[in-house]
C-alpha cells in the first residue's frame, strides 16, 4: 500500500513538473506568450522588432510573438481562457474587455503598473480599461474617426474646408454632401458593415449617450435627442437627400476606397488608420485630405475604444508581463507603434513627437482631435457584444437603409436591448 502511495506521488510530481511554466525556479528563463493583433505591414514589423529588442536585452524573460486576428479575437480569447491556454500578454480593444474583466479572466493591473506609465496616459484613457475598482488593460493606441475627402472635388465645389478649429456642424455636413452630389456621384459614402461603434462614438459630439447607469449601478438603454442627430443624418443622406448610396451600408471601409479614388464618392468617414491604405493604393494624381468629423452640441467630442494590452489572470509571471508592456509603451516605442498602425498614441509624451504633428498625410489634424477623445459609450457595459450583434446592428442597418423608422429604431434599441443587458446584470 505504502509503495503504491509513493509511486502515485512520484507520478503526480512528474506531471506537475511537466505542466509548470519555465522560470528562475528551474534555472531557465521566464517565457511569456504575447498575442498581437497588429495586421498592417508597418504595424506588424514595428511590433516584431520591439519584441526582438526586448529579447536581446532581457535574457531572463523571453517573449514569444503570437499572431492573432481582430476578426475572431473575442471568441478565440473566450475559448482560450476557459481552456486554460490564454496568452500571457493580450492585445485587444477596450470595448471587448468588460466581460473578460468581470469574468475574472484578466489580471487587475492597478497594483502592478509603473508610476511612469500610469502618469503618462491620461485619466480619460485609463477609464476605458477600468471596470469596478480594477484596471484590466493598458490603453495605448486610439483612432478618431475622420473624413477622407477628394480635395479636388471639394475645391471645385467651392465648399468651406473644415478645420479642427472651425469644423462643419452636422447640418452643414449634410448641406455640403448634397452640393457634392450629382448624377452617378455622391457627396459621401457611409461604410457601415459595423454600424454600432461608428454611430455611438460620433453621437457623443451631439450629446448622445444611449447607455445610462443608475444609482444601483445597472445600465439601461435610452435613445434620446442627442442619440438621434447622427443616426438621422445618415438615414436622411441615404433615404432622403440621395447624397449617400445605400449600396455601401453593408461595406467595410476598404471597400469604399476604389469609389473614392474613381470620383464616385467625394468623402468617406473612416478610422484614422485608413490613411495607410490610401497612401499605398491611391492612383497617381489623386489628391486627398483629412478633415475632422462634424461637430455637434459637444463640439468635436467623439468616443474611442483604444487598443489595449492586458495580462491573463492565470499568467504566473504578471510582474514580468507588466515590465514587458512598460517597455513596449515607453514614449519612443509608443511613437513607433503609432506610426506603424497610423493611429494616435494615448501617452502624453508620445503625442508631442514632431512625427505625429506634421501636416503630411493629415497627422496634425488627427493629433488636434486627441484632446476631444472620450471613452466609447459602451466601454463598461456588460453584455455589449451580444447587444451589438443581436439587437443594435440589425436595428441600425434597417433604419439606415430606409426599411424602418426612427421610432422603430428607438423601440428595438430600448426594448430588445434592455432585455439583453438585464441578463448580464442580475
Amino acid at each position: 500500500m505504502r509503495t503504491r502511495i509513493i509511486l502515485a506521488l512520484a507520478v503526480l510530481l512528474l506531471l506537475l513538473a511537466g505542466c509548470s511554466p519555465g522560470g528562475p525556479a528551474d534555472g531557465g528563463p521566464v517565457t511569456l506568450r504575447f498575442q498581437s493583433l497588429a495586421w498592417q505591414p508597418d504595424s506588424v514589423a514595428a511590433t516584431k522588432e520591439l519584441v526582438r529588442e526586448w529579447n536581446a536585452t532581457h535574457p531572463d524573460v523571453k517573449v514569444e510573438y503570437v499572431q492573432g486576428s481582430w476578426d475572431s479575437v473575442h471568441d478565440q480569447l473566450l475559448t482560450s481562457f476557459e481552456g486554460g491556454e490564454a496568452p500571457d500578454v493580450i492585445h485587444d480593444a477596450s470595448d471587448d474587455l468588460a466581460d473578460f474583466a468581470y469574468g475574472g479572466y484578466l489580471a487587475d493591473l492597478s497594483g502592478l503598473l509603473p508610476a511612469r506609465l500610469a502618469s503618462d496616459i491620461p485619466r480619460g484613457s485609463w477609464e476605458t480599461a477600468t471596470f469596478g475598482r480594477g484596471v484590466y488593460g493598458v490603453p495605448f493606441l486610439q483612432e478618431p474617426r475622420v473624413l477622407i475627402a477628394d480635395a479636388d472635388r471639394l475645391r471645385a465645389a467651392k465648399v468651406r474646408i473644415p478645420t479642427p478649429g472651425h469644423p462643419w456642424s452636422w447640418p452643414e455636413f449634410r448641406q455640403v454632401a448634397r452640393k457634392l452630389s450629382g448624377p452617378g456621384r455622391y457627396g459621401v459614402a457611409w461604410p457601415l458593415k459595423e454600424p454600432v461603434s461608428a454611430t455611438l462614438n460620433l453621437s457623443l459630439s451631439a450629446g448622445g449617450r444611449l447607455f445610462h447607469r443608475g444609482a444601483d449601478g445597472k445600465v439601461t438603454v435610452r435613445f434620446e435627442a442627442g442619440d438621434e442627430v447622427v443616426a438621422r443624418t445618415i438615414h436622411d443622406q441615404v433615404a432622403v437627400d440621395r447624397s449617400a448610396p445605400a449600396s455601401t451600408l453593408g461595406s467595410g471601409g476598404a471597400d469604399t476606397l476604389p469609389g473614392l479614388f474613381g470620383g464616385r464618392y467625394a468623402m468617406v468617414p473612416l478610422g484614422f488608420s485608413y490613411r495607410q491604405q490610401i497612401v499605398r493604393q491611391a492612383p497617381e494624381g489623386f489628391h486627398w485630405q483629412v478633415l475632422p468629423a462634424p461637430a455637434g452640441a459637444d463640439g468635436l467630442t467623439q468616443g474611442v475604444s483604444p487598443q489595449t494590452l492586458s495580462v491573463s489572470a492565470d499568467c504566473p509571471h504578471q510582474k514580468e508581463a507588466v515590465a514587458f508592456i512598460d517597455f513596449l509603451l515607453r514614449p519612443r516605442n509608443m511613437v513607433r507603434l503609432a506610426l506603424g498602425d497610423w493611429m494616435l498614441p494615448t501617452g502624453t509624451q508620445a503625442l508631442k513627437d514632431p512625427a505625429l504633428r506634421t501636416a503630411r498625410h493629415g497627422w496634425a489634424t488627427g493629433t488636434a482631435l486627441a484632446a476631444r477623445l472620450r471613452p466609447a459609450p459602451a466601454q463598461s457595459v456588460r453584455g455589449y457584444p451580444e447587444w451589438k450583434d443581436k439587437v443594435a446592428t440589425p436595428a441600425y442597418q434597417e433604419y439606415y437603409s430606409g426599411a424602418s423608422t426612427l421610432a422603430e429604431l428607438r423601440h428595438r434599441l430600448e426594448r430588445d436591448g434592455n432585455l439583453v443587458l438585464a441578463r448580464y446584470q442580475r
